[in-house]
């Protein structure tokens, strides 16, 4: 099987030399002097208010570093169908696994997109009397047997990509007239770090084939998203539509999560965004990596100037939010995997339409 190219990552990009729909943030400037981190400042400003998506270059992670984790997903989802399924979500309480195509669900709608899902690997923690069910989203991950180098490349992408996060979550806010540690003791030793590794296998041409991923936004912190050349995502602008997201040697395309627009009282922004399935036989690999603080962190508004012009945060009443993370990332798996949500979890969906019971 040919695969995507996944290119070098150099230290320096501008816009000028490469042309995006998104903004393009270069991490390393906040090492360069006040003049180049000022810079910085002001373009993560403009693209987490004005945008909610940027490329992110200068970030440091490396090519060799790159190449472990793709190969090891590559490797992955070419195993037999077989070895693939004996990790199957619904084995998981803690929604940890591979999904086949088709299985997860967003929005109500199948999307076309098989994927593994990792965590931090931790021993289980099954709710006692009194504590919030949350706590189930906390336990080991499923490796395959057959290919033990995914499991160091992809804990080891967890690590890396955790620390690049962290150094852009200070500089954004420190970019707003925050401190840059604000949320620090939300995240610690104990954070909730997510990783997918996503194949997109081509649209088949039937009805609902060509939804990758259907429209959402993430109810994290921040995702920082590894795609290859194929090309897909789509992020919604000002202007109501869906525009694609050209591919950018180099460089994760970021995303804040709603905790963030929550945090801000929507001065930060949260933007919907979706995939759709490439043509024909053509797959897509992409490694999606979700930033996220603890279960049990209640996410304090954030102090900062400009928050006398913060516009309110987005309403839906078909996605409430709450302030302790692990509700918001239950809630999302419960919706997301039908499947393992009632296999494992027929306690916490309503008799009606599989909606959360999630009271106080």
């Amino acid at each position: 099987m040919s695969h995507p190219s996944y290119p070098s990552y150099p230290s320096d990009r501008t816009n000028a030399s490469y042309p995006s729909q998104l903004p393009i943030v270069d991490l390393s400037a906040a090492d360069r002097g006040p003049q180049a981190r000022r810079l910085l400042h002001a373009q993560l400003h403009s693209a987490a208010h004005d945008v909610g998506f940027f490329q992110l270059v200068g970030h440091g992670v490396t090519e060799a570093e790159t190449r472990a984790l793709t190969d090891a997903m590559h490797a992955f989802f070419a195993l037999p169908e077989a070895d693939r399924l004996a990790l199957d979500t619904t084995n998981s309480p803690h929604f940890r696994g591979y999904t086949r195509v088709g299985d997860e669900r967003t929005a109500g709608a199948r999307d076309w997109r098989d994927q593994l899902d990792i965590g931090a690997e931790r021993p289980a923690h099954l709710p006692g009397p009194g504590e919030p069910p949350y706590w189930w989203l906390q336990g080991p991950n499923q490796w395959p047997e057959a290919l033990p180098e995914l499991r160091l490349a992809a804990l080891n992408w967890i690590e890396r990509l955790s620390g690049v996060a962290e150094r852009l979550l200070h500089e954004l806010l420190a970019s707003i007239g925050a401190r840059r540690d604000f949320y620090d003791a939300a995240f610690g030793r104990h954070a909730h770090p997510h990783l997918k590794l996503v194949r997109y296998p081509g649209s088949s041409g039937d009805a609902g084939d060509d939804q990758g991923v259907g429209a959402h936004k993430d109810y994290g912190f921040l995702t920082l998203l590894l795609q290859d050349q194929v090309g897909g995502l789509q992020v919604e602008r000002e202007d109501g539509l869906f525009h694609d997201v050209p591919p950018l040697p180099g460089a994760f395309v970021v995303n804040l999560g709603e905790l963030l627009e929550v945090a801000t009282d929507g001065y930060l922004v949260a933007t919907n965004h979706r995939v759709v399935s490439p043509p024909g036989a053509t797959e897509r690999f992409s490694v999606p990596f979700f930033y996220n603080p603890r279960l049990d962190a209640r996410i304090t508004p954030l102090e900062f100037p400009y928050a006398a012009a913060a516009p309110g945060v987005t309403a839906d009443p078909a996605n409430p939010l709450f302030a302790e993370y692990g509700r918001n990332e239950l809630k999302g798996k419960l919706r997301a995997h039908p499947l393992a949500a009632a296999r494992h979890h027929a306690d916490l969906l309503s008799a009606s339409g599989g909606q959360l019971a999630m009271s106080e």
